[in-house]
């Protein structure tokens, strides 16, 4: 991500639609594994500026500690703007963190920012940093196909399937409880917006996350709806949406 970017993710992530609505898939998918005010600690890797550490907390005890990663500079500071302390540099394959330290760990749309051959390493480092009987969310952008001038201004490398990403997950020796697909909704509106600009040659417009203008913030509602829809729909434990932009999968290291 450029400085640019970590700007409008700190101005936007509390009220743009992609945030606001994956918050509540997540949290219907978690929800279902880990009850609130549980966890002795969770651990974000790829923090961002720090809206999901400040959303993790609602499942770390009042005595826990939630605390993140990221590779940026930009991005601890923010998150140090925001009142959190906990906080370490360093990349997602290589985690600074002690081994069976985290009850929690959550990595959104981090594991896409390293080459696809690093993608086994991710993994191995969440069931390491794991506490036996701990649990992990990972999401990612969905299919290659998908890629657009978002994937080349945040510098994606590979946008996963679930079933790579269970795949992934099930060779590093973790338990698969839930995959599926999100953003389902959206994925037909995307997919024809990016093959009209390749067909156009329409220049790079970067990244998806930025302050939308006047006359385009009725999506914002409009497109929250969509991804609350699904988060409704995934409250039924063993449902999957079969496509959709973002791939999750949720496990845990077994005890």
């Amino acid at each position: 991500m450029e400085i640019e970017d970590f700007h409008h993710l700190r101005e936007l992530e509390e009220s743009f639609w992609w945030f606001v609505g994956m918050r509540d898939i997540q949290q219907t998918l978690l929800d279902q594994v880990l009850p609130r005010g549980w966890a002795a600690d969770a651990f974000d890797i790829g923090c961002g500026t720090g809206g999901n550490i400040a959303w993790l907390q609602r499942y770390v005890s009042p005595v826990g500690v939630t605390a993140g990663l990221d590779i940026e500079p930009t991005a601890l500071a923010y998150c140090r703007e925001r009142g959190f302390m906990q906080l370490v540099q360093g990349s997602a394959d290589a985690l600074p963190v002690e081994s069976a330290s985290q009850a929690i760990v959550t990595a959104f749309d981090v594991i896409q920012q390293l080459p696809r051959d690093r993608g086994i390493e991710v993994f191995a480092e969440i069931h390491r940093v794991l506490r036996p009987g701990g649990h992990a969310f990972i999401r990612s952008a969905a299919y290659e196909w998908m890629r657009s001038g978002h994937d080349a201004a945040l510098h994606t490398q590979h946008r996963y399937t679930v079933r790579e990403l269970a795949g992934l997950a099930e060779d590093a020796g973790l338990q698969v409880l839930r995959r599926t697909s999100a953003n389902a909704v959206l994925l037909p509106v995307a997919a024809v917006r990016r093959l009209l600009m390749k067909r156009l040659g329409a220049a790079d417009a970067g990244s998806d996350v930025k302050p939308l203008g006047p006359r385009l913030r009725w999506i914002n509602g409009l497109f929250t709806r969509a991804l609350r829809l699904e988060a409704r729909i995934l409250r039924r434990p063993r449902t999957r949406l079969p496509f959709g932009l973002s791939a999750i999968v949720v496990v845990r290291r077994p005890k």
